[in-house]
């Protein structure tokens, strides 16, 4: 494992733009898309390259509790739609990306602070207080509130890799509707492990339906102001 965290040191410090379109851009035409082109392959390496980007996301002490469940086999996607309640856009999309947690992600922490070390980003005496410290923290959290922490985490990535996948020209449809214990069955996931999303990601073959938002003056509220 830390020779994996060493690896991902070198790729993640080394990331530079590569289609160059503006951020704003890039946010203006996310959309939700349930239609996509099953053509359209994504090679393992590109869609390797997105999750890696998007892992850049922040976390929680650096926990980086998510986990990719990546599957672009066509017969285990079919294996898929019924999990998902009969949804199309996860047999058609190129890949299915299931963004877990590790609620054991604290045994990590070795790792995780070791290459920190390694990479010169803090002292070794900081890096053993720290796993120390989180490592005792988190396992001793109640399960709801550890849940609470990875999921929260996991939006993070999942939103970061959404943006990333527009980037670079692909689409996707973040889902929250589907059969969690019969992806963990289906897919051999242990217990340790949180699926909270699953995310379809390829080629549209429609346009995402626009949608519209609430005005930004009835959700903002300063300084202690009045909410309704």
């Amino acid at each position: 494992m830390t020779q994996l965290i060493d690896s991902q040191v070198k790729v993640q410090t080394s990331i530079t733009g590569h289609n160059n379109i503006p951020f704003f851009q890039v946010v203006g035409e996310r959309r939700s898309v349930r239609k996509y082109d099953n053509s359209v392959r994504i090679a393992d390496e590109e869609l390797l390259e997105m999750l890696t980007i998007a892992a850049k996301a922040p976390s929680s002490a650096n926990m980086q509790p998510w986990r990719f469940m990546v599957i672009t086999d066509e017969e285990l996607k079919a294996k898929l739609v019924p999990i998902a309640f009969n949804q199309s856009q996860v047999a058609e999309a190129s890949a299915v990306i299931i963004v877990m947690a590790d609620l054991e992600m604290y045994t990590l922490a070795d790792d995780i602070y070791g290459a920190s070390v390694k990479a010169g980003y803090m002292s070794e005496e900081v890096k053993t207080n720290m796993v120390a410290n989180y490592t005792k923290m988190y396992s001793s959290l109640p399960a709801d509130r550890l849940r609470e922490l990875v999921a929260f985490d996991t939006g993070l990535v999942a939103m970061q890799l959404m943006l990333t996948a527009r980037a670079k020209g692909y689409d996707t449809v973040p889902m929250g509707g589907y059969n969690r214990d019969g992806v963990k069955e289906l897919l051999g996931i242990s217990d340790r492990y949180l699926p909270t999303l699953m995310l379809p990601i390829g080629k549209a073959a429609s346009p995402g339906h626009p949608s519209t938002r609430l005005p930004i003056e009835n959700i903002v509220y300063f300084n202690g102001g009045k909410m309704d």
